[in-house]
């Protein structure tokens, strides 16, 4: 199949391999993004930057680059499915999978990877978020296909990482060998989880971490032989119903496999078990956009660094702060430092910037106390 891509004003052709595929996942309702994000309308389908374009719409468009449009498929919930079909006009419906319930992303993975081993043996596949920041497509797309060439010849489990700017305290840390397995190929040593400042500087200063950017290539044979070594009862829940992929039985399958499913992620699942993961360094102006924070980190600033998304936003003696309000309202904006001001239709929040890993804990206060109105 042949495709264009624009290079520095100029055109050329390249094959797309039909034996490669994307599995988007967009299922999570993104809390920490509240209360923009929601849980009708989470912020896989928001524009959090004032780019123009959603998130999952800039996913989307990413892949698209790399693989064929028909091999690309969404994993969302089934309450979500109208939004992609919304978002993503055109887009084959056959290929929007819809998962009766949030179980993590393990089971999403399997049944991706069940779906394509029936389709297509030769399968090689692609697993990341909807939600992440890449501002450098270009250099994302090289290390992707690197990433897809090891995996074609060595049976291997690959997690990009992210080279590291700052001792970042909200993502997970991946440890690698110092000798490259493959020219910029590490073996992979540990995973860490959210560090605290302190031990995210040690990371730093050691030289041979990385953030987990949560994006996946393997071939499909080598992550459900990983899933039936180590998540066997996944494993075998999937199977039981194999047959069914691909057929006008998917749906009711999935409905059967499902409630059999731990929910846990590939990470703590799979990618911590492992002895065949291998990590790739790179630097594309990667975010996971999970909080208010990255966004302030990641959007144009004025002089005293203050991020507005909202026409009609003034500011007075503030500095270092994140702004998200409609257009159509005029806000004034005094004398505050390194705050989150977010301001929706029914919603006002106003908080410290270095308070941002407790929205979560908001949030749930707020349905203890208020109910789910305003989730």
């Amino acid at each position: 199949m042949l495709w264009q891509e624009s290079c520095h004003g100029k055109k050329y052709l390249t094959v797309m391999n039909r034996h490669h595929y994307v599995a988007i996942m967009a299922g999570g309702i993104g809390s920490r993004f509240w209360p923009m994000s929601r849980a009708n309308y989470p912020k896989q389908f928001l524009d959090v930057l004032g780019s123009g374009k959603t998130l999952i719409q800039q996913t989307f468009e990413r892949y698209r680059k790399l693989v064929p449009k028909k091999n690309i498929f969404i994993v969302t919930a089934e309450e979500y499915v109208p939004l992609v079909k919304e978002q993503l006009p055109g887009f084959s419906v056959e290929n929007i999978l819809a998962e009766p319930s949030r179980k993590s992303t393990a089971p999403c993975i399997a049944y991706v990877a069940f779906k394509l081993r029936q389709k297509d043996p030769k399968a090689v596949m692609i697993a990341a978020p909807s939600d992440n920041l890449v501002l450098d497509t270009r250099k994302f797309i090289k290390t992707t296909k690197k990433a897809i060439g090891f995996v074609e010849s060595v049976n291997a489990l690959v997690t990009i990482g992210i080279k590291p700017t700052y001792p970042n305290t909200g993502y997970g840390y991946i440890q690698h060998d110092t000798k490259a397995a493959a020219p910029d190929i590490y073996k992979v040593k540990t995973f860490t989880e959210k560090p605290n400042e302190e031990l995210a500087k040690t990371f730093i200063a050691s030289g041979d971490f990385l953030w987990n950017a949560g994006i996946f290539i393997w071939k499909v044979d080598t992550i459900l032989a990983a899933i039936e070594k180590y998540l066997p009862e996944i494993y075998e829940a999937f199977a039981a119903e194999a047959d069914k992929f691909n057929t006008p039985e998917e749906t009711k399958a999935i409905e059967t496999i499902y409630p059999q499913c731990t929910t846990i992620s590939i990470d703590f699942g799979v990618m911590e078990k492992a002895d065949n993961v291998y990590s790739i360094p790179a630097s594309f102006g990667w975010s996971d956009l999970g909080t208010w924070n990255s966004a302030w980190e990641n959007k144009d600033k004025d002089y005293f660094g203050n991020a507005v998304i909202g026409k009609k936003v003034m500011t007075v003696d503030a500095k270092n702060c994140i702004v998200h309000v409609p257009d159509n309202k005029l806000v004034l904006l005094q004398g505050l430092d390194e705050f989150i001001i977010v301001d929706t239709e029914d919603v006002l929040l106003i908080c410290k910037k270095d308070r941002e890993q407790q929205i979560k804990d908001y949030v749930a206060e707020v349905k203890r106390n208020i109910g789910d109105t305003f989730l």
